[in-house]
């Protein structure tokens, strides 16, 4: 398997795009600004689409994506996501006041949209490839996912504070390779990620004295404008496994 960060930042302006990941070809983890910068036979080849939680920031071009793709495809693109973020979705975005709900258009037996609830103990099989939703803890309802080509793993925390539910169930995958994880705010801002359900390197550092397994850590969602502080502080902290900051058009193989 692949993956291609499309985007990583916690804003725009300039080169940032906010989350998006790419894996393989068809098939994406959230669908923030990053998406926007595929082309139009990129994006037809995009069967699958998995979302963390309903922030903008996460599904700011998932409207566009449909609305781009539809007619030009011969099967519907499928949303997989919790029951409390799918709601989100469909109340305030494909609600015909925002956005179309392309899961009636052209008709509802043959939509251009497909929804398909995924929960916490669930796994979603695509072709040899295993996704399944992990715990997260964030101001709305929220997971992250594990993705397992069968040789190596790879978990995208998406957004979360600290979440003592998430790592037992990363020490259980033995063939872990790869960690991504936010840090959205410095230590100075730590109120503030408390408030807000993110996390801060202070708090992170407890996080990952949880983790059990020997694993590449990459830090995802730095605020701009305060990314090489919070990567100071990181590199300051006791963590071991001195994580790196995630990069736009990074790629993971495993």
């Amino acid at each position: 398997m692949q993956l291609k960060v499309l985007g990583c930042s916690g804003g725009i302006g300039g080169h940032l795009r906010t989350t998006s990941l790419l894996v393989d070809d068809d098939i994406l983890i959230d669908a923030g600004t990053g998406l926007s910068d595929l082309s139009i036979e990129q994006m037809i080849n995009i069967n699958h689409v998995f979302i963390t939680h309903a922030h903008l920031d996460h599904i700011a071009c998932l409207p566009l994506l449909i609305d781009t793709v539809m007619g030009m495809r011969p099967h519907p693109v499928t949303l997989h996501t919790t029951k409390e973020t799918l709601s989100v979705l469909k109340n305030h975005i494909f609600n015909w006041k925002i956005w179309p709900d392309f899961n009636q258009i052209p008709n509802a037996e043959e939509p251009f949209l497909l929804y398909e609830e995924i929960n916490l103990g669930d796994s979603c099989e695509i072709e040899g490839r295993t996704i399944r939703p992990v715990p997260a803890n964030h101001v709305v309802p929220a997971v992250g996912y594990h993705i397992d080509s069968g040789q190596h793993s790879l978990v995208f925390t998406g957004d979360t504070t600290q979440c003592e539910a998430l790592w037992p169930v990363l020490n259980q995958i033995k063939n872990l390779k790869y960690l991504i994880i936010e840090t959205a705010f410095s230590n100075a801002e730590a109120e503030l990620a408390k408030v807000s359900k993110h996390l801060c390197p202070s708090m992170l550092e407890q996080e990952i004295a949880q983790l059990k397994r020997q694993v590449e850590i990459f830090i995802t969602h730095l605020k701009p404008g305060e990314g090489e502080m919070i990567m100071q502080e990181i590199e300051q902290s006791n963590i071991a496994s001195k994580p790196k900051a995630l990069k736009q058009a990074q790629i993971f193989s495993f």
